[in-house]
């Protein structure tokens, strides 16, 4: 089939490359427009376009989905196919009835739970034991199409939204090559979604991470977890913002207010919390590298009482 495919970040890498090593013909790849980023506004491609150089596929990145002059390009690659993974965009129905064999997307949830576009981060945020990857025909909604394919995946005690993300990635891709294959021979029934399961995971903003002390120490260490690598788990000392990066949950108790340091040892701080005591092992001070407690602790020795909490 003449498939073009729709993704940006690295979670969509394995499914190109899936596709890439298929027998089908990746015809065009659409991904988000390069943006500015760090101090210097450098223009930063995406991996996707990145993988799409490598391989000298012809490459849309339109501001609207909805451009006259994008959709002509987009139809005269004559996709046959056209696969989704992390795009960023809603696809309107003009794009959507444009392939004789649908749209079909790669998503990082068991549908109906966790639709919208962080569902690996709010899983690990909400505590889940378990996530996967659905494979969906796609509508005009948001991740409400009839579910194809799921792959069932355990999250790890150590998880993060980083390398939950890794995993699941390749997931995608294998789930993505079986779904084509089932489809062309017709011995896939497409399954409407229980809408009234649903749940929702929205994007993650970057004020996302201030982390709130009256939560329990497991629901901070979730947090943490589940915010890391992007947006990052912060709070302030004295005005400085500290970025938190690994944490446990301790089921110690603690008669100090939530957010008060109840004390160190030697590779810790033990933050009280609304229940318990939360250890950190990780962070990165304002204006500094990321560093273990234990080497934070050996420049700064730290007396129980410091306040943590906003700005």
């Amino acid at each position: 089939m003449r498939i073009v495919f729709m993704g940006t970040p690295d979670f969509a890498v394995p499914s190109l490359k899936a596709l890439l090593r298929s027998d089908h013909r990746v015809v065009g790849v659409v991904t988000q427009p390069d943006r500015p980023k760090g101090r210097g506004q450098e223009f930063v491609v995406s991996p996707i376009k990145q993988l799409a150089v490598q391989h000298n596929i012809p490459i849309l990145q339109p501001l609207k989905m909805k451009d006259p002059a994008f959709l002509e390009a987009l139809s005269a690659w004559k996709p046959d196919l056209i696969v989704v993974a992390a795009f960023g965009r809603i696809l309107p129905k003009i794009i959507l009835d444009l392939p004789p064999r649908n749209c079909v997307n790669v998503h990082a949830s068991l549908l109906p739970k966790y639709r919208g576009a962080g569902p690996i981060q709010w899983a690990i945020i909400n505590g889940e034991r378990e996530t996967g990857i659905t494979t969906m025909l796609m509508d005009e909604g948001m991740d409400t199409g009839a579910i194809l394919l799921q792959e069932r995946m355990p999250i790890a005690p150590d998880d993060t939204a980083g390398t939950l993300s890794a995993k699941l990635a390749e997931v995608g891709g294998k789930l993505l090559i079986e779904t084509i294959a089932r489809l062309e021979k017709g011995a896939l029934v497409p399954q409407p979604q229980e809408h009234a399961q649903a749940t929702m995971a929205p994007l993650l903003k970057k004020e996302d991470g201030l982390l709130d002390w009256t939560l329990t120490a497991e629901q901070l260490a979730n947090r943490v977890r589940g915010l890391s690598p992007w947006p990052g788990a912060y709070t302030f000392a004295k005005g400085d913002r500290w970025t938190i990066w690994r944490t446990s949950a301790s089921g110690q108790s603690a008669s100090a207010a939530p957010g008060t340091i109840h004390g160190t040892t030697k590779d810790a701080m033990l933050v009280a919390t609304g229940k318990g005591l939360l250890a950190v092992t990780e962070l990165q001070p304002a204006n500094s590298r990321r560093m273990t407690a234990a080497q934070y602790l050996a420049g700064h020795p730290l007396a129980p009482g410091l306040v943590l909490g906003a700005a």
